[in-house]
C-alpha cells in the first residue's frame, strides 16, 4: 500500500490506557504493516491495532484520542505536538475507508439500476410490445367488429350510410367486384372526400362518386385505389398506436376498446390526407379486375397530365375490359342516397 509505505518510518509519543481501571502509560507509536503499533519506552510491544479498525473519539479536537473500534475503554491519546502522526493516521483512515466496501451504497445503486431498468421497460418497450402483441393475436372478425364500431361513430359527423332497398343489391355487386367477399363498401352522404378505410376491410366512399360521374368505373376506380391503400397500410396497428397502451390492454383483457378512445380516433379518419400509391400497384389491381383505368385517371386529373401513365397502361394492356356494373345496376346505385 503506497500510503503505508509513505508513513512507515513515522514515530510519535503518546499516552495509552488499556482499560478504564488502568493508568495511562507513556508509549511510542509507529505505523506497521496495516497496523498501529504501540510499544513502551523500552521498545517492547504492548499492543497493535488494525488501521482499518482505528476510530477517533474527538474528530477535529486536540489532543487526538483514538480507540480500537468496538472497545472504547482502550484508548490512545496523541498530543498536539505530534501533529505529523495525527495527520498520518487520519490520511490512512481516509484511504482505508474509501477502499472499504459500502454495502448500503451498493444496495442503493442496485435498487436504482433496477428501478431505472423497470421504468425504461415500462416507458419504452412495454407499450409497443403490447400493441404489437395485440396486432398479432386479435382475429380478423374482431377487426371487422371494431371497424363497424368506428363507422357508427363516424356517422355522427357524416350521417348514416346511404341505404335503399332498390340500390343495395347494386352496391353489393360493386363491393364484391372491388374489395371482395371479406370487404364491405359503404357510401356516406356527407363529410368525406372521395374515400377512406377502416379496420376489417371496410371502404368508405362519398356520395359524389355515385352522383357526379356517369361512368361506374370511376367510382370503382376510387374504391380500388383505396383498397390498395388499405392493403399497404397497417390500419389496425395505427389505430392501436392512436388509442394508446391502456386502451390496448382493455382490448386484450375485455375484447373491447373504450368508446372514448374509438370516438377520438374516428374523428381523425375523416381528416387524414389520402396516401399516394405507386402507379404500378394501381395498374396491377385494375387490370386484375378487368377494369379500365382511363375513367378513373381523368376523374383524378381532368387534363390527364398527372395520370398519363395510367391512361397509357390501358392502351398497351392485353386485357379484355368489362364495365363494373350494368347500366341498370348503375342507375339504381346512383339513387342510393336519394339524390
Amino acid at each position: 500500500m503506497t500510503a503505508l509505505d509513505k508513513y512507515s518510518r513515522i514515530e510519535a509519543e503518546g499516552l495509552w490506557r488499556q482499560g478504564p481501571d488502568s493508568q495511562h502509560r507513556n508509549v511510542i507509536i509507529s505505523i506497521g504493516n496495516a497496523t498501529l503499533v504501540i510499544t513502551d519506552m523500552q521498545d517492547r510491544p504492548l499492543t497493535h491495532w488494525s488501521l482499518a479498525a482505528v476510530a477517533r473519539e474527538n474528530p477535529g479536537k486536540q489532543p487526538a484520542v483514538y480507540y480500537p473500534d468496538g472497545d472504547r475503554h482502550e484508548r490512545l491519546e496523541i498530543p498536539e505536538s505530534e501533529k505529523e502522526m495525527v495527520e498520518a493516521i487520519e490520511k490512512l483512515r481516509l484511504v482505508i475507508d474509501k477502499r472499504r466496501p459500502k454495502p448500503g451504497r451498493l444496495r442503493l445503486l442496485i435498487s436504482l439500476s433496477v428501478a431505472i431498468l423497470i421504468s425504461a421497460i415500462t416507458i419504452f418497450w412495454l407499450p409497443q410490445a403490447v400493441k404489437n402483441y395485440a396486432n398479432r393475436i386479435v382475429p380478423d372478425i374482431k377487426h371487422k367488429e371494431i371497424g363497424l364500431e368506428l363507422l357508427q361513430l363516424i356517422t355522427e359527423f357524416t350521417g348514416k350510410p346511404c341505404d335503399s332497398p332498390f340500390a343495395n343489391n347494386s352496391l353489393s355487386i360493386l363491393s364484391e367486384k372491388t374489395v371482395g367477399p371479406s370487404g364491405t363498401v359503404y357510401i356516406l352522404p356527407l363529410g368525406l372526400d372521395y374515400t377512406a378505410h377502416l379496420p376489417g376491410n371496410i371502404i368508405l366512399a362519398s356520395r359524389e362518386l355515385v352522383e357526379d360521374y356517369e361512368d361506374p368505373d370511376v367510382m370503382a376506380g376510387f374504391i380500388l385505389a383505396q383498397k390498395v391503400r388499405y392493403d399497404q397500410s397497417a390500419i389496425f396497428k395505427d389505430m392501436l398506436n392512436s388509442v394508446g397502451t391502456f386502451a390496448t390492454f382493455r382490448l386484450l383483457t375485455t375484447g373491447k376498446l373504450p368508446k372514448d378512445s374509438l370516438k377520438s380516433y374516428s374523428k381523425s379518419v375523416l381528416l387524414q390526407p389520402s396516401i399516394n400509391v405507386k402507379d404500378s400497384d394501381i395498374i396491377k389491381i385494375f387490370h386484375n379486375k378487368n377494369l379500365r383505368l382511363t375513367p378513373y385517371a381523368y376523374a383524378v386529373d381532368v387534363t390527364g397530365e398527372k395520370t398519363y401513365r395510367l391512361i397509357e397502361a390501358d392502351s398497351v394492356a392485353n386485357v379484355e375490359f368489362f364495365p363494373i356494373l350494368s347500366d341498370g345496376d348503375w342507375i339504381q346505385l346512383q339513387n342510393i342516397c336519394g339524390g
